[in-house]
């Protein structure tokens, strides 16, 4: 997509959010929430993308960089009393900024390895991230930060995510970008050719994490209340199954993953014992019918047809 088109996009997106951001007040609490979710999942679920569709590496640790910038953010807002609210931006800005620092922190001595190497320490740092927030009591320690002011509206969530998804696009998509691509498709010839592949796969790792920030911080200031425990690995696998489910390095097939898998469980909240399996068997059918995500089988047809 040329720049221009791109922005247009872009401006088209953080308007729609905005106007419905505004008639959001007659909407019921409980849909409204659902669709917050959902476009916070879209911020993680691309922001991962770009690390492991469009770089070809395997992290398991997006969610401890959400919980990074959610616990930051939501700290900064409690300390800021009356003035919280006109922050808000700025505690979110701090929290992924904070996050891309310790993706930048973790993606130096860990992005040297490869494949279940690099799967294996993203995890931990994870788990690292999980338990240092359950033992810190400055944020709650285990009985989680209570009292987070609610600031997320729909406006924010989807005004970011068009900014994600822009971002991101417009980044793979430019000359720079292309170094992603030489990595993804094969890091052996890249490195043969001069390119840098570890200078690239931190840049992917740290714009990554720095966006998960962000999606932390709006899930802060959307639940209002923050656990350890809903950033564990499982959260991680979630984030990576979308990407997975929507086809590796494919932005719009990871954007309908992650409203579907955000949506599916509410719509089986009724069969609650039977959920998670139900839940699972749609997972695997998918993966079995479109083993390339759920747009394969059309961007195979385009590419016969060219």
């Amino acid at each position: 997509m040329p720049f221009s088109g791109a922005k247009r996009w872009l401006i088209v997106g953080i308007a729609l959010a905005v106007l419905a951001s505004f008639f959001s007040g007659e909407m019921n609490r409980y849909y409204l929430g659902i669709v917050i979710d959902v476009g916070i999942a879209i911020i993680l679920a691309v922001s991962l993308n770009l690390i492991n569709g469009h770089t070809g590496q395997f992290s398991l640790g997006h969610a401890g960089f959400m919980a990074v910038g959610g616990y930051f953010a939501a700290w900064l807002s409690l300390h800021m009393g009356a003035n919280a609210k006109l922050f808000f931006p700025l505690s979110l800005l701090a929290g992924g900024v904070l996050a891309a620092v310790v993706g930048l922190c973790v993606g130096i001595p860990s992005l040297r390895l490869r494949g279940d190497y690099l799967a294996i320490v993203t995890l931990g740092f994870g788990e690292i991230i999980r338990v240092i927030a359950q033992n810190t009591e400055a944020v709650g320690a285990a009985s989680g930060l209570k009292g987070i002011p609610k600031f997320t509206t729909l406006g924010w969530t989807f005004g970011l995510a068009a900014l994600t998804i822009y971002a991101i696009t417009a980044l793979v998509n430019s000359t720079y970008g292309r170094g992603f691509l030489a990595v993804h498709d094969d890091e052996i010839a890249a490195e043969s050719s001069g390119i840098n592949t570890v200078r690239y796969k931190v840049t992917a790792f740290v714009t990554g994490a720095f966006f998960a920030g962000i999606a932390g911080g709006l899930y802060a200031h959307h639940k209002q209340f923050l656990s350890p425990t809903g950033f564990d690995w499982l959260k991680s696998v979630e984030i990576v199954v979308m990407v997975i489910l929507g086809g590796m390095g494919r932005t719009v097939g990871v954007i309908a993953a992650a409203i579907l898998l955000t949506v599916l469980p509410e719509l089986l909240r009724d069969f609650a014992e039977y959920r998670m399996i139900v839940y699972a068997l749609l997972i695997i059918f998918m993966m079995l019918l479109r083993p390339g995500g759920l747009f394969s089988i059309n961007l195979k047809r385009r590419s016969s047809a060219a």
